[in-house]
């Protein structure tokens, strides 16, 4: 078999050990799988004329750098407009929209997203804190979750929204005040898209190009794959588009997503697709929702919040949920779900025991988020099997160690003080995989290794941690986006280490991960990203 990739000079990290191979190169064949591992001298004589030969120059090189929960074509959409991320306060959420507005013409749309609900500080979330600046003006500004928007008063008259709605999601809402006219809040995806099925929408073309984009700059942050929590609209078709003309950059395990009211018809849908996809992705697993999120009061918790909020499931009838993942476990489908709250997190652990004992079929299934816990639902996701997928991130960059936000006052001292629980999964024996949730979170993958490991604001590393306890060691992080994604998706004989027959999905980096300080990783040069052995990024001086 011909050689498709040789690296050289290179210094082999294995998650599985956390130790460098003896070897220094690589040969990877035209199948994309490892095929030799030795010294510089016996790899390079593997190379043909049409082999790539990169001299890695001490270059550290480990698996592939997989994102566990990503939405490559909603993040796609949803980040291409107003970035308000950086908005720290109502003023500068003003000043930002003022600049905006002044650049568009007549009647268009006004886009934003990453809108923190912390620039509201005690006020409400509504959008009478912009109107002055909105006055005519359709907009829509998705809120940093995702799960909620704020709509100004000219777009939802075009939506024809003046008053509240009642929705198959429990926990979607038109918010309205006390005489019933709506805030411009609007909650969950059923809500929002009300807004925006009026609004302009990108062409194909101009779709396909964002999320080709998008990949690119993953692939260029050192990422070889992501299990993509979106499989609505045209996503399939997108990813198709771009794998067959060769420019999918990154392998991608898609879960189309599954929500209250779905039928018997409809699941066996979502197990006829199980499987289909091209070379480089394919529909593996099904994504649910249990509740919403904290921030927005729609999470699913034992105890409401401060707010006297966050006391239903996302399921109108939660005994529904645990039937269809009753049915998914027979058919030997993997399901992964969105669980917040405590309440959340239980219901979705007791619908999986409930379908191991009635079949007792090995079934890898997931929550993910799980960011509030109590001490006795950890021991349950080693003994169930279920794996925790998390993004560490969130609570870097939403949450403070002083619990004085949003987040953290919504839930009070002792539920806030049990944020993102990422060591205590790790010690009870659970699979952790980390992941972005981009857009909600930057993707770029040394990113989220380093939060796993300081918990710090990622914009302010001075600040102290939110409970450093929770703090992941080195290795435990990067087998979060080598080893534990390839065992989440089935795949650990042969993905997430550097062995023979392997794939070479690969991420090679100026240093060492194990040993950089957290707060120095992110600025790690990524130098190479390969999937299947082709080279999807390249240093421009490598």
């Amino acid at each position: 078999m011909r050689t498709r990739l040789v690296l050289l000079s290179a210094r082999l990290l294995d998650p599985g050990t956390g130790a460098f191979l003896p070897e220094t190169a690589l040969a990877v064949s035209d199948d994309g799988r490892i095929a030799a591992l030795g010294d510089d001298r016996e790899i390079r004589a593997l190379a043909g004329p049409a082999t790539t030969v990169v001299d890695l120059a001490g270059a550290v090189v480990t698996p592939g750098l997989v994102d566990g929960h990503v939405h490559p074509v909603s993040g796609a959409e949803l980040t291409h407009g107003l970035d308000l991320s950086y908005c720290a306060d109502l003023d500068d959420v003003r000043e930002a929209l003022a600049r905006e507005v002044r650049t568009l013409d007549r009647g268009a749309w006004l886009f934003g997203w990453g809108l923190d609900p912390n620039v509201f500080g005690d006020r409400p979330v509504g959008v009478a804190h912009f109107d002055s600046v909105l006055d005519g003006v359709p907009a829509f500004l998705l809120l940093f979750d995702a799960h909620s928007a704020l709509a100004s008063r000219r777009a939802l008259e075009l939506a024809g929204v003046d008053g509240p709605r009642t929705f198959d999601q429990a926990s979607a809402e038109v918010v309205c005040d006390a005489e019933g006219r709506p805030t411009g809040l609007l909650q969950e995806d059923a809500a929002c898209e009300l807004v925006e099925r009026v609004a302009p929408r990108p062409t194909r073309e101009e779709s396909r190009e964002r999320l080709a984009a998008a990949l690119r700059s993953m692939a260029a942050a050192g990422l070889t794959g992501g299990h993509a929590m979106d499989a609505n609209g045209d996503s399939l078709a997108l990813y198709g588009e771009l794998d067959a003309a060769g420019e999918l950059p990154l392998r991608l395990r898609v879960a189309p997503w599954c929500q209250p009211g779905t039928d018997a018809d409809g699941v066996r849908a979502l197990v006829a697709q199980q499987g289909t996809g091209g070379a480089l992705w394919r529909v593996a697993g099904v994504k649910l929702f249990m509740d919403g999120t904290i921030d927005n009061g729609t999470a699913w918790l034992e105890r409401p919040d401060c707010h006297g909020e966050s006391t239903h499931a996302f399921w109108p009838d939660p005994a529904a949920y645990t039937r269809v993942v009753g049915e998914l476990h027979r058919a030997g489908v993997p399901t992964a779900t969105h669980a917040i709250g405590d309440a959340a997190v239980r219901h979705v652990l007791d619908s999986v025991e409930m379908a191991r004992t009635a079949d007792g079929s090995e079934v890898r299934h997931r929550v993910e988020h799980i960011e509030t816990v109590p001490d006795d639902t950890l021991r349950r996701f080693a003994e169930l099997g279920v794996l925790a997928s998390m993004q560490p991130t969130h609570c870097c960059d939403f949450t403070r160690a002083d619990h004085t936000d949003n987040w953290s006052r919504r839930l009070g001292e002792e539920r806030a003080s049990r944020a993102w629980r990422c060591r205590d999964l790790v010690d009870a024996g659970a699979t952790v995989l980390l992941g972005s949730d981009w857009p909600i979170a930057p993707f770029p993958p040394l990113g989220v290794l380093a939060g796993a490991r300081h918990r710090r604001p990622s914009r302010d590393l001075g600040r102290p941690p939110h409970g450093p306890e929770q703090a992941l060691t080195p290795l435990q992080a990067l087998r979060g986006m080598t080893t534990a994604p390839a065992y989440a998706a089935g795949e650990e004989h042969e993905a997430g280490r550097l062995a023979l027959g392997f794939r070479a999905d690969l991420t090679v980096l100026a240093a060492d991960p194990l040993t950089t300080p957290a707060t120095e990783l992110p600025d790690v040069p990524v130098r190479l990203t390969t999937v299947d052995g082709r080279v999807t990024f390249r240093a421009s001086d490598l």
